[in-house]
């Protein structure tokens, strides 16, 4: 680390040094041989080792001292070219037009904290597009169903409130909206997937594997919402306005709901905005048979609410400030109460009855979202500068339970606000090597807590105060091999008042013997250095191959062993942090028409946190875990109009729970299907017989697993066995004018039968739940 700095600032000294002798600045736009921006491209000036990067819409500007230089330019998918150019006092504009070689995929934002090409990240990276997310959502508008559909290596969705079960290789994921965490590590909630409509995102950016790169609980990788933003190609003010209606197709009564959405968007001079607002009202939701499933966590007879905006404004070509708000908010009021099933009888499922529900309405109430942004670019030399002010207040409500003292219903609060302030020095060496480094530091507070709705306090307010400097370097050698390191302290502190544990039913006894203890607050601190490793090469369009090793560092579930303690004092239990180690090794290819992708990954950690259920209550597994698989997706376009594409899925993962190094003794256990999903296939056909009508059919297999063993003849929690099914669904979309379109989406188009995944693993009576049947959406778009 301390190199890594030494580096930077001697590079930032030598910039500066050279500001002082006479200066020239030369500016323009790098465009493509389309007459198209080229966003990002290098420019450099080899001979005193100073450049820059385009912005967004590929404008440059760059001093230099005054004189002829030789002008580079490059950029991943694009020809390198040079031009001898004269700086002088006056500003020189120099625009450039670089020759494509085929290469040039789409940029991504998350991987490093820099905006760079899918071929400059040595790891596994989906991109759900703009067109992903319009078709996924014209199916069914939950986020967490538009992912399930789009994403290798993450857990299918049971169109629930909850995400439990959904994890990304086998392992939580860190879930962020332009870079603000969603998740709640301390005290994981399971609602953070589904934090934001789809109406407001842009695209979204999944990087696979352990990653400590935005800080605390990304085991798994990372989800982050890109949400929308105005576009100055096009000024004046647009908008876009969507009516849609939705039902079941069998015993359609009562399932009908409805949905309305307004995006207004512009630019004018120096500023550019987006506003939004989308409402939505389900209906009851039922099985194929027409039976009303399950109330519980339900996104059935829900009101959603979505309200966006980003507001930017360019100082100047250098200097950029934008400012974002999102709320987003959804409630359960249902007229059906639980009527629990039994558990492994096919033919007994769990389902809805007419009654009052006790409590008040579940689900998240509100998930405000705000942040300021400064980028600068070139603020010294060629040093870009990045400046990310935020806040988040979260909460979320769950059912009413009997199994507290006196009954109850939890709800669990985070309020967190943070800034990143992010560098970026482009280092040029020869013409055989480019460095650049990224660094920077990380500060974030933290106040996560999970009280019953009566006032009594279930897991005490957890104030998490953390810093982490961090610094990347990438080296691109010999202009096909990119080779990145890079390395984040973590910092953290949490101050936990004293408190008692709430008093809850013993399953065994009946009586409400659990809990009652007094505990003494205190101090809990962490410290880690973790590291990150990759070598990409991209030689040859046909393989593109990547080694990779990642570390992510998470406090996962204090807030469980908070509330399940027995000792009276905090610095008694055992809070050991989780440190995850990621390996992977993956191709990219493009043959012809075909975009094929593979990985293969291991994923191990000393300490893990997994639930076991012992007499009915919650217990953190502490054991090593190693968890492995491989994902392969591929993509078509076998005609114009015509296209085809396919992923498949596989992940497995034990316990060590001898710690004897290995993995197949008797002793060792398999994870839990609550973390480690089912293999999952999917599959998609799209065709446009003409320009302004196009269809889309889709499956969605999840697999069987069965791992374990029932214990006196009971299956506990995590343990069910799991089978597979297979669900179709249908979009259709028509152009009824240059501003109208009309969509068809069925989902579930066969109506398929089934048992939802996480009602089989979690193998009780009152979760034994039926997938719901088929339903009908119907979408009117009108642009202007």
């Amino acid at each position: 680390m301390r190199k890594i700095f030494t580096i930077a600032v001697l590079a930032a000294a030598s910039m500066t040094a050279q500001a002082q002798a006479p200066q020239g600045v030369i500016k323009g736009t790098v465009r493509n041989d389309q007459g198209q921006p080229v966003p990002f491209a290098n420019i450099s000036i080899p001979g005193i080792k100073k450049g820059t990067v385009a912005n967004a819409n590929g404008n440059y500007t760059l001093s230099a001292p005054s004189g002829s230089h030789f002008l580079r330019f490059s950029g991943v998918g694009f020809t390198t070219s040079e031009q001898n150019v004269a700086f002088t006092a006056d500003t020189t504009i120099q625009d450039v037009t670089m020759q494509s070689n085929g290469d040039l995929q789409e940029v991504i934002v998350s991987a490093s904290r820099k905006k760079e090409t899918l071929d400059e990240v040595p790891s596994s990276v989906t991109i759900v597009s703009p067109r992903d997310i319009e078709a996924q959502k014209s199916i069914n508008n939950n986020i967490m169903s538009v992912l399930a559909n789009t994403v290798p290596g993450l857990g299918v969705n049971d169109n629930s409130t909850s995400n439990t079960g959904q994890t990304l290789r086998g392992r939580n994921v860190l879930v962020m909206i332009d870079g603000i965490p969603q998740s709640t590590p301390l005290r994981n909630g399971s609602r953070d997937i589904r934090s934001i409509d789809p109406s407001a995102i842009e695209r979204v950016e999944v990087i696979k594997g352990a990653t400590a790169i935005y800080g605390n609980g990304a085991d798994g990788g990372l989800i982050n919402y890109i949400t929308k933003k105005g576009n100055k190609k096009q000024p004046g003010i647009h908008g876009e306005t969507t009516l849609g209606a939705n039902t079941q197709l069998v015993e359609a009564q009562h399932t009908g709901g409805f949905a309305v959405g307004q995006l207004l968007s512009g630019s004018y001079k120096k500023w550019d905005f987006v506003v939004s607002g989308h409402y939505e009202q389900t209906g009851v939701y039922k099985d194929a048979n027409g039976i009303v499933n399950s109330p519980e966590y339900s996104l059935g007879e829900s009101q959603i609410w979505n309200g966006f905006a980003k507001i930017g404004y360019d100082i100047n070509t250098r200097n950029r400030v934008e400012m974002m708000y999102n709320f987003f908010g959804s409630q359960q009021r249902s007229d059906y109460i639980l009527k629990p099933g039994k558990f492994l009888n096919k033919d007994s499922a769990a389902t809805g009855i007419i009654g009052n529900r006790p409590g008040d309405p579940e689900g998240t109430p509100y998930n405000h979202n705000a942040s300021l942004r400064w980028s600068s670019e070139g603020i010294i030399g060629g040093t870009d500068l990045d400046v990310n002010l935020y806040m988040q207040r979260f909460k979320t409500v769950y059912s009413w339970v009997p199994s507290f003292e006196f009954g109850g219903q939890s709800e669990i609060s985070s309020a967190k606000q943070g800034a990143r302030i992010n560098l970026s020095t482009p280092v040029h060496i020869n013409h055989n090597y480019d460095l650049s480094l990224v660094y920077g530091l990380d500060y974030m507070n933290d106040k996560t807590s999970q009280s019953l709705l009566d006032g009594r306090t279930w897991v005490p307010d957890m104030d998490m105060k953390n810093y982490a400097p961090y610094a990347q370097v990438k080296l691109n050698l010999y202009k096909h091999f990119v080779f990145k390191a890079g390395a984040r302290f973590e910092n953290i502190n949490i101050s936990i008042p004293d408190y008692v544990t709430v008093k809850q039913l013993n399953r065994v006894t009946g009586e409400f013997t659990e809990g009652g203890v007094s505990v003494a607050g205190g101090d809990l601190s962490y410290n880690a250095l973790v590291y990150n490793a990759g070598l990409r090469y991209n030689r040859f369009r046909f393989f593109k191959p990547f080694i990779s090793y990642s570390q992510s560092f998470s406090i996962m579930e204090l807030g469980r062993i908070l509330r399940a303690a027995k000792e009276n004092t905090v610095s008694m239990l055992k809070t050991e942090a989780v440190i995850a180690n990621n390996y992977e090794a993956g191709f990219n290819s493009t043959l012809g028409p075909l975009e094929l992708e593979a990985s293969y990954y291991i994923s191990t950690s000393k300490l893990g946190s997994s639930f076991k259920e012992v007499n009915g209550k919650f217990e953190i597994q502490r054991a090593p875990e190693k968890v492995y698989g491989f994902e392969i997706a591929a993509d078509a376009s076998i005609l114009p109009n015509l296209g085809v594409g396919a992923s498949y899925s596989y992940i497995e993962g034990k316990q060590d729970i001898d710690d004897n190094g290995k993995y197949g003794d008797a002793a060792d256990k398999y994870i839990g299907s609550d973390r480690i999903a089912a293999p999952k296939v999917t599959a998609y056909v799209r065709y446009a017989p003409i320009e302004k009508l196009n269809f889309r059919l889709q499956m969605l297999h999840s697999g069987k697993r069965d791992r374990f063993e029932p214990v006196n003849g009971l299956y506990s929690y995590g343990t069910g066995p799991v089978d597979g099914f297979t669900t179709f669904s249908f979009l259709g979309g028509l152009e009824l004018d240059a501003h109208s379109r009309l969509s068809l989406g069925v989902e579930n188009l066969f109506n398929a039968d089934y048992y939802l995944v996480s009602s089989q693993w979690n193998a009780r009576d009152e979760n034994w739940i039926k997938g719901t049947g088929a339903r009908v959406t119907l979408n009117y778009n009108y642009k202007f």
